[in-house]
């Protein structure tokens, strides 16, 4: 097709010079030009024509090229085999964070289905924002610092008061006391004293990191509800069966509405990587040390109307 293209080019470019030059000795100022004149602006003509349809030509081939898409065959071997992904890949149906209610499906540790629960958006749809995550994780984590180191001044420390040598005569240095932080077993200067680590953040912004973190659980599929949190026995294995039915789970948390239920307890207490919390104690920091979150209806709606209280001013 290509050569095709430039065959048509080429003649029309050469069955239009020859007029040209034509149309050049038939005028009337033609016979006081020389000969070589009219030969060099044919070569000038003719060379800015075939320049001009080999650029066309070029441009056409490069938009051909650049426009098609490459599609396999039938057979497939158009490809190399290890640059076709076998992998199905899957699409989010909707966009994380507009803040729209989402509607998911309830059950608890024997994978019964229990109908849907709606969780609400303006709790479990919010727009991720780790800066928020990062100011109220540092506050937790500041705020449980105890805070008891403590060093001795040299008031403090055990010993004399008495100068230990004459101010002169000596030939060593003046002294006034061996508690000194110059000394063995003197004192410490600017040490730590106990104090609390804690800073001010204010209860929008930690409101609001509980809420991201409950998002970014949901928008990972790692938010899940169940009826409740009962188990028949206070066997281990119950809930080992549980986690090992679980995919792509390395730590799970489980809160519950009201207190605790004793079989639940006992049976997670061996656990390192099983955790359990009330709805009141739900903090952003566990949900960021666990990847997976079990949540019972009793414990939505508590959390759901914890966050909707009005802030106390």
């Amino acid at each position: 097709m290509a050569a095709l293209i430039s065959k048509r080019l080429l003649r029309c470019s050469s069955g239009s010079l020859p007029s040209l030059g034509r149309c050049y000795f038939n005028s009337p100022n033609a016979g006081s030009a020389p000969f070589y004149q009219s030969r060099y602006v044919y070569s000038r003509l003719s060379g800015e024509r075939l320049l001009s349809a080999e650029c066309c030509l070029v441009r056409s081939m490069i938009q051909q090229f650049s426009t098609s898409i490459l599609t396999p065959g039938p057979d497939e071997s158009a490809f190399p085999s290890d640059l076709l992904s076998k992998k199905t890949l899957a699409t989010s149906d909707r966009t994380i964070g507009l803040c729209q209610d989402l509607l998911i499906p309830v059950t608890n540790f024997h994978n019964e289905d229990k109908g849907f629960m709606v969780l609400p958006g303006d709790v479990f749809d919010l727009p991720i924002r780790k800066d928020i995550i990062h100011r109220v994780v540092r506050w937790q984590l500041a705020k449980r610092q105890q805070g008891t180191h403590s060093t001795k001044t040299i008031s403090e420390v055990s010993g004399t008061g008495r100068k230990p040598w004459a101010q002169k005569g000596t030939g060593r240095a003046r002294h006034g006391s061996l508690r000194g932080p110059q000394f063995r077993g003197g004192a410490t200067m600017h040490g730590p004293k106990p104090r609390s680590h804690a800073f001010k953040v204010n209860k929008k912004v930690r409101r609001l990191g509980l809420k991201i973190a409950l998002s970014a659980r949901a928008a990972e599929g790692k938010l899940l509800v169940f009826e409740d949190l009962e188990v028949p026995t206070h066997k281990t294995r119950n809930i080992v069966k549980y986690y090992n039915q679980m995919e792509n789970t390395k730590k799970l948390l489980l809160v519950d509405g009201g207190p605790i239920d004793e079989k639940l307890k006992l049976s997670t207490q061996n656990l390192h990587y099983v955790n359990i919390l009330p709805s009141i104690g739900l903090n952003v920091y566990s949900i960021l040390l666990h990847d997976t979150l079990v949540m019972s209806r009793a414990a939505v709606n508590k959390i759901v109307e914890r966050m909707r209280t009005p802030i106390n001013r």
